[in-house]
């Protein structure tokens, strides 16, 4: 059943595959676990990034066939807590790789951390507190 030790995997469409990838590997620094290599039809192109034996991992798609647009809100998050004080080498390296520094719809996330729209409009948040507290 679900522990916590339980692999997830989320799923979301992108405009741009590069463009993603980017901002979440050199921005972020996670690690590209796995990428489609050859177009085949009906399939789609995507790019699997994460930490090497996490128990976690984004997807990032584009069907080109049908391409998605995004549809991100203000409260679709992706939150780390990192328990430490957000380093702004990371911000600037994310802004480089083409994020955008927002203010957060919640003022919460503001409070304790720092907000960063992606190349496709969803919002990282990089939190000051540690899990739970």
């Amino acid at each position: 059943m679900i522990d916590s030790t339980t692999r997830i995997r989320l799923a979301r469409p992108s405009r741009d595959l590069a463009a993603a990838e980017r901002f979440y590997v050199d921005g972020l620094g996670l690690s590209v676990l796995w990428r489609s290599t050859e177009r085949v039809s009906g399939e789609h192109d995507l790019v699997m990034v994460g930490l090497p034996g996490g128990t976690w991992h984004f997807e990032l798609t584009r069907d080109p066939e049908r391409p998605l647009e995004p549809t991100p809100t203000v409260d679709d998050l992706f939150v780390l807590y990192l328990g430490a004080p957000v380093d702004e080498a990371v911000v600037a390296r994310l802004e480089a790789a083409g994020g955008t520094r927002v203010p957060a719809h919640n003022p919460y996330w503001d409070e304790f951390g720092v907000t960063v729209a992606d190349p496709d409009g969803y919002r990282l948040v990089l939190c000051t507190r540690t899990w739970g507290a």
